[in-house]
């Protein structure tokens, strides 16, 4: 508990580009009443004030990608009371598990002078496969009103209300034509959990999966539609692999289009650089 009897909150940094806990900090007027109602206790980006823990709340932002890395995630597993994770980073492993699909050890022979200095895990893996997780919240980055109606519902002990389902459901709540009927615009919505109000549809964009898939995708249905819209298979790994590469549906499906490509396509290592 934070001072004043309030809850105590904490936001962590792991291998990310911070956009997440900009999230945050665009809340602007509502943050005032976040602040108000909780105790900031650790905020880097935010304050230099640090408040002993444990925390009722710790949101952590990030992969894990080093031996230090997995090593912190445990401490701030234990002396967190509620822990979330935010973001494609933090819930997939981000853009950053494309090292995944190849060989770190002869990336660092070619980027660094002296490799010897660096000391990196062989993936980029989510928090959640190194300690439990009480809440996620998905998209690169995530969604104000999302991060809003969790923080209000942790404050309220209620369960937040995050939707499982696809993007084209906040397509059809917006009104908007759909890209892929109507302009036949490649587009991952239908396999997307929502969260970020069909955005890029909103556009004329095909959405390109940055809240990562939604619990029930059907990937080989979405790789022949997309095939049947013009795109290669090396264009189809592509799409699957960007900010959530590393998620098992997106990876898997990934996987798979490569395995049944043909002479002439792209091989898994060309499509991973």
């Amino acid at each position: 508990m934070g001072t004043a009897g309030k809850p105590s909150l904490a936001v962590w940094k792991f291998a990310s580009c911070d956009g997440c806990q900009l999230t945050l900090l665009n809340c602007e007027d509502e943050l005032l009443s976040i602040a108000g109602a909780v105790t900031i206790a650790y905020f880097p980006e935010a304050t230099r004030a640090v408040v002993e823990g444990p925390y009722d709340v710790s949101l952590v932002e990030g992969s894990v990608t080093t031996p230090h890395d997995a090593e912190r995630i445990q401490q701030i597993r234990a002396m967190s009371g509620t822990l979330v994770t935010i973001g494609a980073c933090a819930t997939a492993g981000g853009i950053q598990a494309l090292r995944n699909l190849g060989d770190v050890r002869e990336f660092r022979s070619v980027v660094y002078a002296h490799p010897e200095y660096v000391e990196t895990l062989d993936r980029s893996t989510p928090i959640a496969a190194h300690v439990s997780v009480d809440h996620e919240l998905r998209g690169c980055p995530i969604d104000k009103r999302q991060l809003l109606e969790l923080l209000a519902a942790l404050l309220a002990g209620r369960k937040p209300r995050i939707p499982t389902y696809s993007v084209c459901i906040e397509c059809k709540e917006r009104g908007n034509v759909c890209v892929a009927v109507a302009d036949g615009t490649p587009c991952l919505g239908p396999v997307t959990q929502a969260g970020c109000g069909a955005l890029c549809p909103s556009f004329a964009r095909g959405c390109y999966g940055c809240f990562g898939p939604q619990d029930s995708a059907n990937l080989p249905s979405m790789t022949r539609r997309l095939r049947a819209q013009g795109m290669s298979e090396p264009q189809v790994i592509r799409l699957y692999r960007t900010f959530n590469t590393g998620a098992e549906a997106f990876r898997a499906e990934s996987q798979r289009v490569v395995s049944g490509s043909t002479a002439g396509t792209a091989t898994a290592e060309e499509v991973s650089t």
